[in-house]
């Protein structure tokens, strides 16, 4: 299992703030011969429009030497997630979350936007300092 990533624990902190309750750290996701680790799995009980919404949610720091190079991996590893839990666990919804000054610096860049959308990557973005989160790309209430 790899190494919890930098951000890692102001991620979960902020998702607790946020009322999620942290149901695993790590997600593990088998299938068939095939088993991974994704970084969390949440659950939010409250509020009565998200009640009963499940997450699974990977944290990516993007310190590499090459932006390009973190995006390729984290979209491998988003969309392989995405297959397994279509199988696995539909209702779950998968997220990636990311620091504040990563999107600031590089998912407003035009050519991120569109790989953004076109894969129609869900985005947590965490202020890492406050450990709070700032923006979700895409509603938890789609029923997609």
């Amino acid at each position: 299992m790899a190494a919890a990533d930098l951000i890692h624990d102001a991620v979960k902190n902020a998702l607790i703030k946020d009322g999620w309750t942290i149901t695993h750290d790590p997600y593990v996701i088998k299938y068939e011969e095939v088993t991974l680790h994704a970084d969390l799995g949440a659950e939010r009980a409250i509020a009565a429009e998200l009640a009963g919404t499940k997450i699974v949610v990977e944290i990516k720091s993007f310190v590499s030497h090459s932006f390009i190079q973190d995006i390729k991996t984290a979209l491998g590893q988003y969309n392989l997630y995405l297959g397994f839990l279509e199988v696995l666990e539909p209702d779950r919804k998968l997220y990636l979350a990311i620091s504040q000054k990563i999107y600031d610096r590089f998912f407003t860049q035009k050519a991120i936007q569109f790989i953004v959308q076109r894969y129609q990557l869900p985005l947590i973005i965490v202020n890492v300092e406050k450990e709070e989160i700032v923006k979700w790309t895409k509603p938890l209430n789609i029923a997609n």
